[in-house]
């Protein structure tokens, strides 16, 4: 089959939701080819899947996208905070789960960037838009028939749903984020493990005029409505005249999608807001599952889940997407150092190493979340229990790699600690810290995506060592020295210490990977800084 394909890609991307597009925006900026086959017929019409964390921003802030997606989302720029109340009109019926994202202003010590509300059929066509302008061919109206893998690629058809003309890819490697239904999964035969379903929710876009005079100053991302026998979550599309209602649906009893007629929801919806007459005209419906399951494994061969297709999560927290377009990332410049010989084929094994616990950790944090929030909808089983556990953004944010594509991890620690800490320990995401480099203000951050980076002091001998190493391994390697010396290429802004920021002595360095995680570090000086830092590299790109 590999002699009589019609398209040869290194990569094939299926899906083309929130997960795919990422993929395809990561797989682009680091140069490599690839097609996205989605079955439907456009990105997405329904408001849903928001909530984008900080973690996910800076990605997209290196990737590039992070000032198209906030033009996208400046309608609802204002909105902060979980609100949970028995009725909208009656102040003194409102709980605030969460008042403000950021209250204290602490993300600002960790991160460039913040969070972000933009809808699913907002930022899906910026993600597109960008991949496509690079090296991206993204299909709509294309639908997987079938795949096969060799030792050498993988062979699929995939056919044109308007044309039915049916076309053969070859493939180097081919990407499932296909959806929690993952029919890649499926051929796969690949398990899933977890407390499975967990609620149902018909998610119902209308129009109401006067719900703002209702709201007045409200400004919220979700209010849980906890009215007896109306229950729902509403959520603003643009705080004008659209709106998106989350009501409960319980298959288990015998309700279909069918008793969701307009009538019932105009009548729902009314009775949860608590005004009688409020003017609602219902535009479309959308059933939607609630579910912890995460695949066993994440590969079979040089096909891989991402997304959905890997892990499903509750809503409660934006945690499933997030941790999606975290996988997507996380697998792309791992494909990038293969397909262009840097790494060995057994670099890919440490994504689902990396990838696969930070979902179970997480998809538990989400469910646990849903409990705390009283979702409607969702009755949590008795068992469930432990207390709050850790916040928002050390989930998103603080997550750990003790195995993979690293050097020294630290076996014993959590997946998901209980406190943020992001002082440079190997496996987590390196520190944030501002930097002048040549006059231009930036983030350590934005120096991680497309290449290696070691970060030492000026006047040690590391990035002559780095220099050196990437000649050995043929490898994009990048090397500053921080300080504020004649040979300083980056100089620390507001008196701040890089080598404290890191948890070194300044005679040390740190090597982080592509993706922003700390791949290995040297505390201190060494005897022969070029060996060790070779022999860190390549055990982390597998080269023999």
């Amino acid at each position: 089959m590999e002699d009589k394909a019609d398209v040869r890609v290194p990569v094939l991307v299926v899906g083309g939701s929130l997960v795919g597009l990422s993929t395809s925006l990561f797989l682009s900026r680091h140069g490599v080819r690839h097609l996205l086959v989605e079955k439907h017929s456009g990105t997405s019409l329904h408001p849903r899947g928001r909530g984008i964390n900080a973690r996910t921003m800076e990605l997209f802030r290196t990737a590039g996208a992070e000032h198209a997606i906030r033009r996208a989302a400046s309608v609802l720029e204002g909105n902060q905070g979980i609100l949970q109340a028995t009725s909208l009109i009656d102040s003194e019926q409102h709980n605030w789960l969460i008042k403000e994202i950021d209250p204290s202003g602490q993300l600002s010590r960790f991160s460039p960037t913040g969070w972000c509300l933009c809808s699913q059929n907002n930022i899906e066509p910026v993600l597109a838009a960008q991949s496509g302008a690079m090296c991206g061919d993204i299909r709509f109206s294309t639908e997987l028939m079938n795949f096969d893998q060799d030792e050498t690629g993988v062979t699929a058809v995939v056919k044109d749903r308007e044309t039915g003309e049916h076309t053969t890819v070859r493939a180097d490697f081919l990407i499932a984020a296909d959806g929690p239904r993952s029919p890649v999964r499926e051929q796969l035969r690949i398990p899933q493990t977890g407390n499975g379903e967990l609620f149902h929710n018909v998610s119902v876009t209308f129009r109401s005029r006067r719900l703002p005079e209702v709201l007045g100053d409200l400004r919220f991302i979700v209010c849980y409505l906890m009215r007896p026998g109306a229950d729902g979550a509403l959520l603003p599309v643009d705080n004008g005249t659209q709106w998106v209602f989350h009501a409960p649906w319980h298959p288990e009893d015998g309700e279909t999608l069918e008793d969701f007629t307009d009538e019932r929801c105009v009548e729902q919806i009314r009775a949860a807001i608590g005004v009688p007459d409020l003017d609602v005209v219902i535009g479309g419906k959308a059933p939607w599952h609630a579910a912890e399951r995460v695949a066993e494994q994440y590969s079979v061969g040089r096909v891989f889940l991402a997304g959905d297709a890997a892990h499903e999560m509750s809503p409660t927290g934006a945690f499933g997407s997030n941790t999606g377009i975290q996988d997507a990332h996380n697998l792309a410049w791992k494909i990038a150092a293969v397909l262009d010989g840097s790494a060995g084929m057994e670099l890919l094994d440490t994504y689902e190493a990396e990838r696969l616990p930070v979902a179970i950790a997480t998809s538990e944090r989400a469910s646990a979340r849903s409990a705390e929030h009283s979702h409607p909808g969702y009755a949590p089983p008795p068992t469930m229990g432990g207390g709050p556990g850790s916040g928002v953004l050390t989930t998103a944010m603080g997550y750990c790699y003790p195995r993979g594509a690293v050097v020294g991890g630290d076996l014993g620690r959590p997946i998901i600690p209980e406190k943020l800490r992001l002082k440079g320990d190997t496996g987590t995401r390196a520190p944030h810290m501002w930097l002048s480099r040549s006059g231009e203000r930036v983030s350590s951050l934005d120096l991680y995506e497309r290449s290696f980076v070691l970060l030492s002091g000026s006047g040690t001998p590391w990035r002559a060592a780095a220099e050196q190493v990437a000649g050995d391994l043929s490898v994009r390697l990048d090397a500053y020295a921080i300080g504020s010396g004649p040979d300083a290429d980056l100089v620390p802004q507001g008196g701040a210490d890089w080598a404290e920021v890191h948890g070194m002595s300044a005679e040390g360095a740190v090597l982080v990977r592509p993706d922003g995680f700390v791949a290995w570090r040297s505390e201190g000086a060494v005897p022969d800084p070029r060996a060790a830092l070779r022999g860190a590299l390549s055990t982390v790109l597998r080269r023999a």
